[in-house]
């Protein structure tokens, strides 16, 4: 058995490794330009040579350079400078009970992102300094965040050990690769992220940390084979279990959602399919349950091996970033003789979320929560007994709460972030939540979950076609959810994402909306000088949340603009980026007059969209003429 040592490192702090709603994300590396140019002295005939040092984001702005004669590359690097990692690692144990880190067990693996595999090899280092116990790796260092809160609540070692947390290594959505972001955020054991209360202390932490231990002579792990390494350190006993990535999710499935239902549909003639992951870790996931479990054909897959850098792609499921999904399912731009899908869906970087699509057809995540929720009882056998509740967050559509109040269930409208979901879910309260950015999920785990979603669809669509895979014409995604709004009627939704914007000008668009809020009829007059067509606002605030669980309060979540047709507008900075800020914009407009549910979402919108462009003074603040993406 190989004995490792633990060495005291000193260090200082770092600024900025504040942890976000979802951990801490920055550039593996990020590369700057620098540009080499004369300047002359008006009417002097001299001249003298300057540097001008520009981020790679901020490259369009050497056109405005006249005589530029040299350009130089540097390279400087943020997660893998040398103690940066480390730091906020340690960190992370210092915040924790001492109960979590001395004899524990903790999970680490995660989107299969650049810089994942050293990452893996450091933590494991630092763990056995710390006096964990035990360290549970998936495969290839591969498990999705689901997963993760999958294999903390579910998995049980041969020895009998549980695990108390898990440090997660994903950027999620956000692109991979050597100049791209990497992420890591830790997981309690509840599975679900880690409280205010606990990354507070990792922040705080991280701006006076001195010094952190390491097992410098502890061996790399071989990940890429399932086994268990022994070791023995200062403290006693330390191993290491790498394991399937997929065994323990794919059981906790099957125990949710009837298989054989589904596996009927996906192997029917008559159904088609498609899943595209993006070449994120959900790969793995679709090809051991769609594939290996459920019968479909190899050819409905795409994009489903996990690369480190995502393909050269932005792994984000939506209509501007799944470009291939989006032409095979008949709704991109160029016109394919080839016949769409029946159902298409796709995962981002680490699968906790998900986009749903129909033939020619896109499902809002907003609608998508909803209408699982309204036919999980019937459908799913996991809610069988009935919903405990349901919730969603702050800007994402009412269309959740419709249902909830037809359905005469317990509702709750949080801010946005899982952990808010996980409090109502460990309580009792809440069986479906959702969010508007594609996330969706139920109270099986303490995360969002992309294939649960998509599990969840193709089992309503099972139970309504369980007598029409002989023949008759199949119910579609579209007829489910046009179905849905002729009952619940239709919420007109769409979002705009203003990415890497400047942080200066975001925080002061964000000023003049709160100042705006001051005086309703002064607000009212700018709303009509804008669209006289454009219902009163009957309400202006910054949305407030008092936990019904533990009574905490979150302030300042969002800018609201809630108007008297039932009509609204929300403005929020995210913190998912890791560079600039992204201002997001959603627009909300209710329906309920059945012969009106069938406009064009940006039609039926425009009035709004404009009143929210303008009324925010997007371009003065941003020098933005459109949105980076629309949803």
């Amino acid at each position: 058995m190989v004995v490792f040592t633990v060495t005291r490192k000193e260090t200082t702090p770092f600024d900025g490794q504040k942890p976000g709603t979802s951990g801490l994300r920055k550039k593996v590396c990020s590369r700057s330009i620098f540009f080499s140019f004369l300047l002359c002295r008006s009417g002097s005939g001299g001249c003298y040579r300057t540097e001008l040092r520009l981020a790679c984001f901020y490259m369009h702005f050497a056109t405005s350079l006249d005589r530029g004669d040299l350009v130089l590359m540097a390279i400087v690097t943020v997660f893998k400078q040398p103690h940066y990692l480390h730091n906020f690692v340690q960190s992370t144990f210092n915040a924790l009970p001492a109960d979590k880190v001395k004899g524990a067990t903790i999970v680490v693996s995660g989107d299969g992102r650049y810089f994942s595999k050293d990452a893996v090899q450091i933590i494991a280092k630092m763990a056995a300094a710390n006096g964990v116990r035990r360290v549970w790796i998936g495969k290839d260092s591969l498990l999705s965040t689901p997963a993760v809160s999958a294999v903390i609540r579910e998995r049980v070692g041969a020895d009998g050990s549980k695990a108390t947390g898990a440090f997660i290594l994903t950027a999620s959505h956000n692109p991979g690769g050597p100049h791209e972001d990497f992420g890591i955020k830790y997981n309690m054991e509840n599975g679900g992220p880690a409280p205010e209360a606990i990354t507070d202390k990792i922040y705080a932490n991280t701006t006076t940390i001195k010094e952190y231990f390491i097992a410098e002579d502890l061996p790399d792990i071989d990940i890429s084979v399932t086994s268990v390494s022994s070791f023995s350190g200062p403290e006693g006993p330390f191993d290491v279990d790498v394991f399937d990535s997929t065994t323990d999710y794919v059981k906790l499935m099957k125990s949710i959602f009837d298989f054989q239902s589904i596996q009927k549909l996906l192997v029917s003639p008559k159904f088609t399919f498609c899943y595209d992951a993006l070449h994120g870790v959900a790969g793995i996931y679709a090809k051991r349950i769609f594939i290996d479990e459920l019968g479909a054909n190899e050819s409905s897959l795409l994009n489903c091996t996990p690369k480190e850098d995502f393909g050269g792609g932005h792994p984000d499921p939506n209509l501007t970033y799944a470009k291939e999904l989006v032409e095979r399912m008949g709704l991109g731009k160029s016109s394919s003789k080839d016949e769409p899908p029946e159902f298409g869906a796709a995962a981002d970087g680490d699968a906790d979320r998900n986009m749903v699509l129909g033939k020619r057809f896109f499902v809002t995540p907003s609608d998508s929560v909803a209408i699982i929720a309204a036919n999980a009882v019937d459908a799913i056998p996991y809610f069988t007994s009935g919903l405990k509740g349901v919730a969603r967050s702050m800007p994402t559509s009412a269309a959740l709460d419709v249902v909830a109040q037809n359905l005469k269930l317990r509702f709750f409208e949080v801010p946005t972030g899982w952990k808010f979901f996980g409090n109502l879910m460990d309580a009792g309260m809440c069986s479906i939540c959702g969010e508007e950015s594609f996330g969706t999920g139920s109270d099986h785990i303490r995360e969002k979950d992309g294939i649960w979603a998509v599990l969840a669809w193709l089992s309503i669509l099972a139970f309504k076609n369980k007598d029409n895979l002989d023949g008759k014409k199949l119910i579609t995604v579209e007829d489910i959810v046009r179905g849905h709004w002729a009952t619940y009627g239709r919420h007109y939704y769409t979002r705009y994402d203003y990415e890497n914007v400047d942080a200066g000008g975001a925080k002061a668009l964000m000023a003049h909306l709160v100042n705006l809020q001051a005086s309703l009829p002064n607000l009212n007059k700018v709303i009509k000088e804008i669209r006289s067509d454009v219902s009163d606002a009957a309400q202006a605030d910054e949305f407030e949340y008092k936990d019904p669980v533990d009574g905490s309060i979150s302030k300042h979540q969002g800018i609201r603009f809630l108007f008297a047709d039932g009509s609204r507008l929300v403005y929020r900075l995210s913190g998912t980026g890791s560079v600039g800020a992204t201002i997001r914009v959603y627009i909300e407009q209710y329906e309920n007059d059945s012969t009106k549910t069938g406009r064009d979402s940006q039609e039926a919108l425009s009035p709004l969209v404009e009143v929210a462009i303008k009324l925010s003074k997007m371009e003065e603040f941003t020098g933005r003429s459109a949105p980076t993406v629309i949803t």
